[in-house]
């Protein structure tokens, strides 16, 4: 019958390059059939070298890693052969922790950090919108590719540490940070915490900056800089469609999510007025908008079909209709939302309307949103007033 013979294999799928890495894994052949485990590291090509790996900071560790994993795939496939359960063709299922007859089955620390989070992702992602589901999913790709954890016993305060320092790296801010991906990873501690698999939170002892988000405070634009985006001429058809969609949002409000989503037929004509109802990609919440105008004008010259970008084109080209304009501010796909909730605060529109509009779980959200920006602007209209006095003066 003979001895399955492992191999560690860099790259199988030829998908590295000098700036993507590769992916590790083990090969376990038996009786010439082959069947691969991924160890959940990666690195770059010229990061591989014989079978090891170098020229990284983290070299010895990753290398440690690798060495335990290997050690822990022949443990398991010895304590198989010795019953006389060994199937080489379930044996990858096994080694993820994922068959009662794994030989680590009773080590929880051993369980593989992926296995686990893909389990209980299923179960948080259940019933949730789109928009969260794809966070999650997003937040996993991530936290696999970077690989500063393998087993649950790598789920130490030093790892989360590096991780936060490979975030920083990427130019994530701390909102960001935490919002996007070390809370999501609390969120997996605490699962693993109360199944027992770990004793403790190493987030109880670190300090990661969560920085509240500024909401829309500063994240808009005047009425004045509005009207300059707005009357622009492009030289380009791609620009036009990106201001056009700047200037379709701003007048309704929508999220880019919601945007992309927006369905000309579910427009409603009530009380001689067009209404759109919808529900919010990112949380279910209905939401419910006048479409004004402007915006149908829009909507009428594509003939009801938006000329839907990808989020990050549309961002690149709002910065050069900015520049265009003379704003120097960093506009984004969201600051269309932001300008238009900010407009219709500032017209005299009820917190509890626009509320609506933004399509918010509660008033409350908006408040804290738009509170302190509204305060500013009470402040700049003062000020404004008390020049005018002087004038009379």
């Amino acid at each position: 019958m003979g001895i399955p013979i492992l191999k560690v294999i860099f790259d199988r799928q030829k998908r590295a390059s000098n700036v993507k890495e590769g992916s590790i894994e083990v090969r376990i052949t038996y009786n010439r059939v082959q069947r691969f485990v991924t160890t959940g590291v990666r690195v770059l090509p010229y990061q591989w070298k014989d079978g090891r790996i170098i020229k990284r900071l983290d070299a010895l560790e990753l290398q440690h890693t690798l060495d335990l994993f290997v050690v822990h795939v022949r443990e398991v496939i010895n304590d198989l052969m010795a019953k006389g359960e060994f199937d080489i063709k379930t044996i990858v299922s096994i080694i993820g922790g994922k068959n009662k007859h794994n030989a680590s089955a009773n080590l929880p620390e051993q369980k593989f950090v992926m296995d686990y989070f893909n389990e209980r992702a299923a179960i948080r992602k259940y019933g949730r919108s789109k928009d969260s589901q794809g966070r999650y999913e997003r937040f996993l790709r991530w936290f696999e590719n970077w690989g500063g954890m393998i087993t649950l016993a790598d789920i130490t305060e030093a790892n989360i540490l590096k991780m936060d320092a490979a975030l920083v790296q990427r130019g994530m801010k701390p909102y960001s940070k935490w919002n996007n991906y070390h809370r999501f990873l609390n969120s997996f501690i605490l699962d693993a915490i109360d199944e027992g698999l770990l004793h403790k939170n190493p987030y109880k002892s670190l300090h990661i900056k969560k920085e509240k988000s500024s909401g829309g405070i500063g994240k808009y634009l005047t009425i004045e800089e509005f009207r300059r985006i707005e009357q622009l001429q492009p030289p380009t058809n791609y620009l036009r469609h990106a201001r056009d969609l700047f200037v379709f949002q701003t007048y309704t409000c929508l999220s880019y999510t919601d945007l992309s989503a927006f369905d000309v037929n579910k427009v409603k004509e009530v009380n001689g007025k067009r209404m759109y109802v919808g529900h919010r990609g990112k949380t279910g919440q209905e939401f419910v908008f006048l479409l004004l105008s402007p915006a149908w004008k829009i909507l009428e010259s594509y003939r009801g079909k938006l000329p839907i970008m990808s989020n990050q084109k549309y961002n690149d080209r709002l910065k050069i209709l900015a520049t265009m304009a003379g704003i120097s501010k960093p506009i984004s796909s969201h600051w269309a939302r932001h300008t238009g909730a900010t407009l219709l605060l500032n017209s005299g529109a009820r917190m509890e309307i626009v509320s609506k509009v933004l399509g918010h779980s509660s008033i409350k959200i908006t408040h804290d949103v738009y509170a302190k920006l509204l305060d500013d602007t009470v402040a700049e209209e003062m000020a404004k007033f008390e020049q005018m006095l002087k004038t009379i003066e």
